[in-house]
């Protein structure tokens, strides 16, 4: 069904956004509890099988497999765990626990069928060019390479599009969440942005999803540089990269679970301000505190403090000393342990 002008994105559409961006990007370690979040609001196991299986076609095979693969383990553990989950009648599964409180929990969706144009190339052919050119908002026919154009219209909107899994604006959400967790695909994210409101969904919709994903920290899209390589890993948890952006200001970019040390700066007040993404500054005996874009943290000298990435948000934030006196330094100690960081929420 179409949404609705101006319509918020729903918790399920959001679950899968997240894990298409994440398959996309194959960032298993992040992907599994996006699945498990996705599963617990209302996306079945049956739309996530078959947007993994749809997004082979944008991202490879291999990342399509993998992401499966999650799936599927997070499937064997549920079942594994001490709530014994069990099918009700209408396809939902539901753990003890959720008996007990009648609450039910992830759901099997609507059984799979093949598609009879499978077996008629020709229909495939005809269906897929006419869920094309709707896609598109015109017909389009790539000359340049008749291999590509069979393919896409026989193969993608033809035999892929044919399963009636997800819904075609569905099948947008999750294609323009995956090409935005991916590099150097800018031509094809534009088309799919517009194609996602010819399928059925608002403009407001494709415009919050897109916003929704940088916020969340799914992709990193920032009007800061990413910079190089961090030539300080060694004293890092993960990976982290610099650029110097002017005036002793450097601006600092964290892939998700990326954290520095411990480390102190002695004779020096070190400034934080967070531009993107989401992250974590806690000094020693403290709480964290989270930080966001706009906020701002000036650690006095000679505390012991560390900051770094949320689990599943990139993060960025530009950093310079002031008040430095003679002899200025910084001092690096421990690094933060996943027992410390894994608490954090």
């Amino acid at each position: 069904m179409a949404t609705i002008q101006g319509q918020t994105m729903t918790e399920r559409q959001k679950g899968l956004a997240a894990c298409a961006c994440l398959m996309a990007q194959g960032d298993l370690e992040r992907l599994e509890p996006a699945v498990k979040m996705a599963l617990d609001n209302g996306v079945t196991i049956n739309e996530l099988k078959e947007a993994f299986s749809q997004l082979y076609a944008y991202t490879g095979f291999p990342r399509s497999l993998n992401a499966l693969g999650v799936l599927n383990k997070v499937l064997d553990n549920g079942r594994s765990s001490e709530s014994h989950p069990s099918l009700l009648e209408d396809g939902r599964v539901v753990t003890d626990e959720g008996k007990a409180n009648k609450q039910p929990s992830w759901q099997e969706g609507k059984s799979w069928k093949r598609p009879e144009i499978w077996d008629d190339a020709a229909k495939a052919l005809k269906q897929g060019t006419e869920v094309q050119t709707k896609l598109s908002g015109r017909s389009f026919d790539y000359h340049f390479c008749p291999q590509d154009d069979y393919y896409l219209k026989s193969h993608l909107f033809g035999d892929i599009f044919a399963s009636d899994q997800l819904s075609a604006a569905d099948r947008e959400i999750v294609t323009v969440a995956a090409l935005s967790g991916l590099e150097g695909v800018v031509p094809q994210l534009a088309a799919h942005k517009q194609g996602a409101v010819n399928m059925g969904n608002s403009q407001e919709l494709v415009d919050e999803l897109c916003a929704w994903l940088d916020s969340e920290g799914y992709t990193l899209r920032s009007k800061w540089p990413k910079g190089e390589p961090n030539p300080y890993g060694k004293y890092f948890i993960g990976q982290s990269y610099l650029a110097d952006v002017g005036g002793g200001v450097i601006n600092v970019t964290f892939e998700p679970r990326c954290r520095n040390n411990w480390h102190i700066h002695h004779k020096a007040v070190q400034v934080l301000i967070c531009v993107s993404g989401r992250g974590w500054y806690q000094e020693w005996g403290k709480d964290a505190v989270e930080m966001t874009p706009g906020i701002v943290i000036a650690i006095p000298a000679e505390v012991k403090h560390w900051h770094g990435a949320a689990k599943d948000s990139w993060f960025q934030h530009l950093t310079y000393h002031r008040d430095a006196q003679e002899g200025a330094s910084n001092e690096w100690l421990e690094p933060v342990t996943d027992e410390v960081y894994n608490k954090l929420k």
